[in-house]
């Protein structure tokens, strides 16, 4: 089991950046595919961004703005955010994933308001 604690939401304005960070413990890190995904109010927790044996994938909702990458060495994954748009707004998730087994971090708040 993986424990994973995310940081770094907080109140941006439109066309602001943002960096979520997600450090990870008790596994090996490298192995696990790491995700990011988000939940707005009212709606379904939706996928926005996953990392695996280098590659990246992302939704289309957020391509050419967010980009993930992740630090095998301080065992930490990273969604960085740019021209955030107030349908941004959501907390977002970390995930790690391998095999059957998935675990979840708590959630940081990101709202885009002006």
């Amino acid at each position: 089991q993986v424990q994973l604690v995310e940081s770094g939401g907080g109140l941006v304005q439109p066309g602001g950046s943002l960096r979520l960070s997600c450090a990870t413990s008790g596994s090996i890190f490298s192995l696990y595919t790491m995700g990011w995904y988000r939940q707005a109010p009212g709606k379904s927790r939706e996928l926005v961004a996953v990392t695996s044996g280098g590659s990246a994938n992302y939704a289309d909702s957020v391509k050419g703005r967010f980009t993930i990458s992740r630090d095998n060495a301080k065992n930490t994954v990273y969604l960085q955010v740019n021209s955030l748009k107030p349908e941004d707004t959501a907390v977002y998730y970390c995930n790690a994933q391998r095999g059957a087994r998935t675990s979840w971090g708590q959630g940081t708040q990101v709202t885009v308001s002006s």
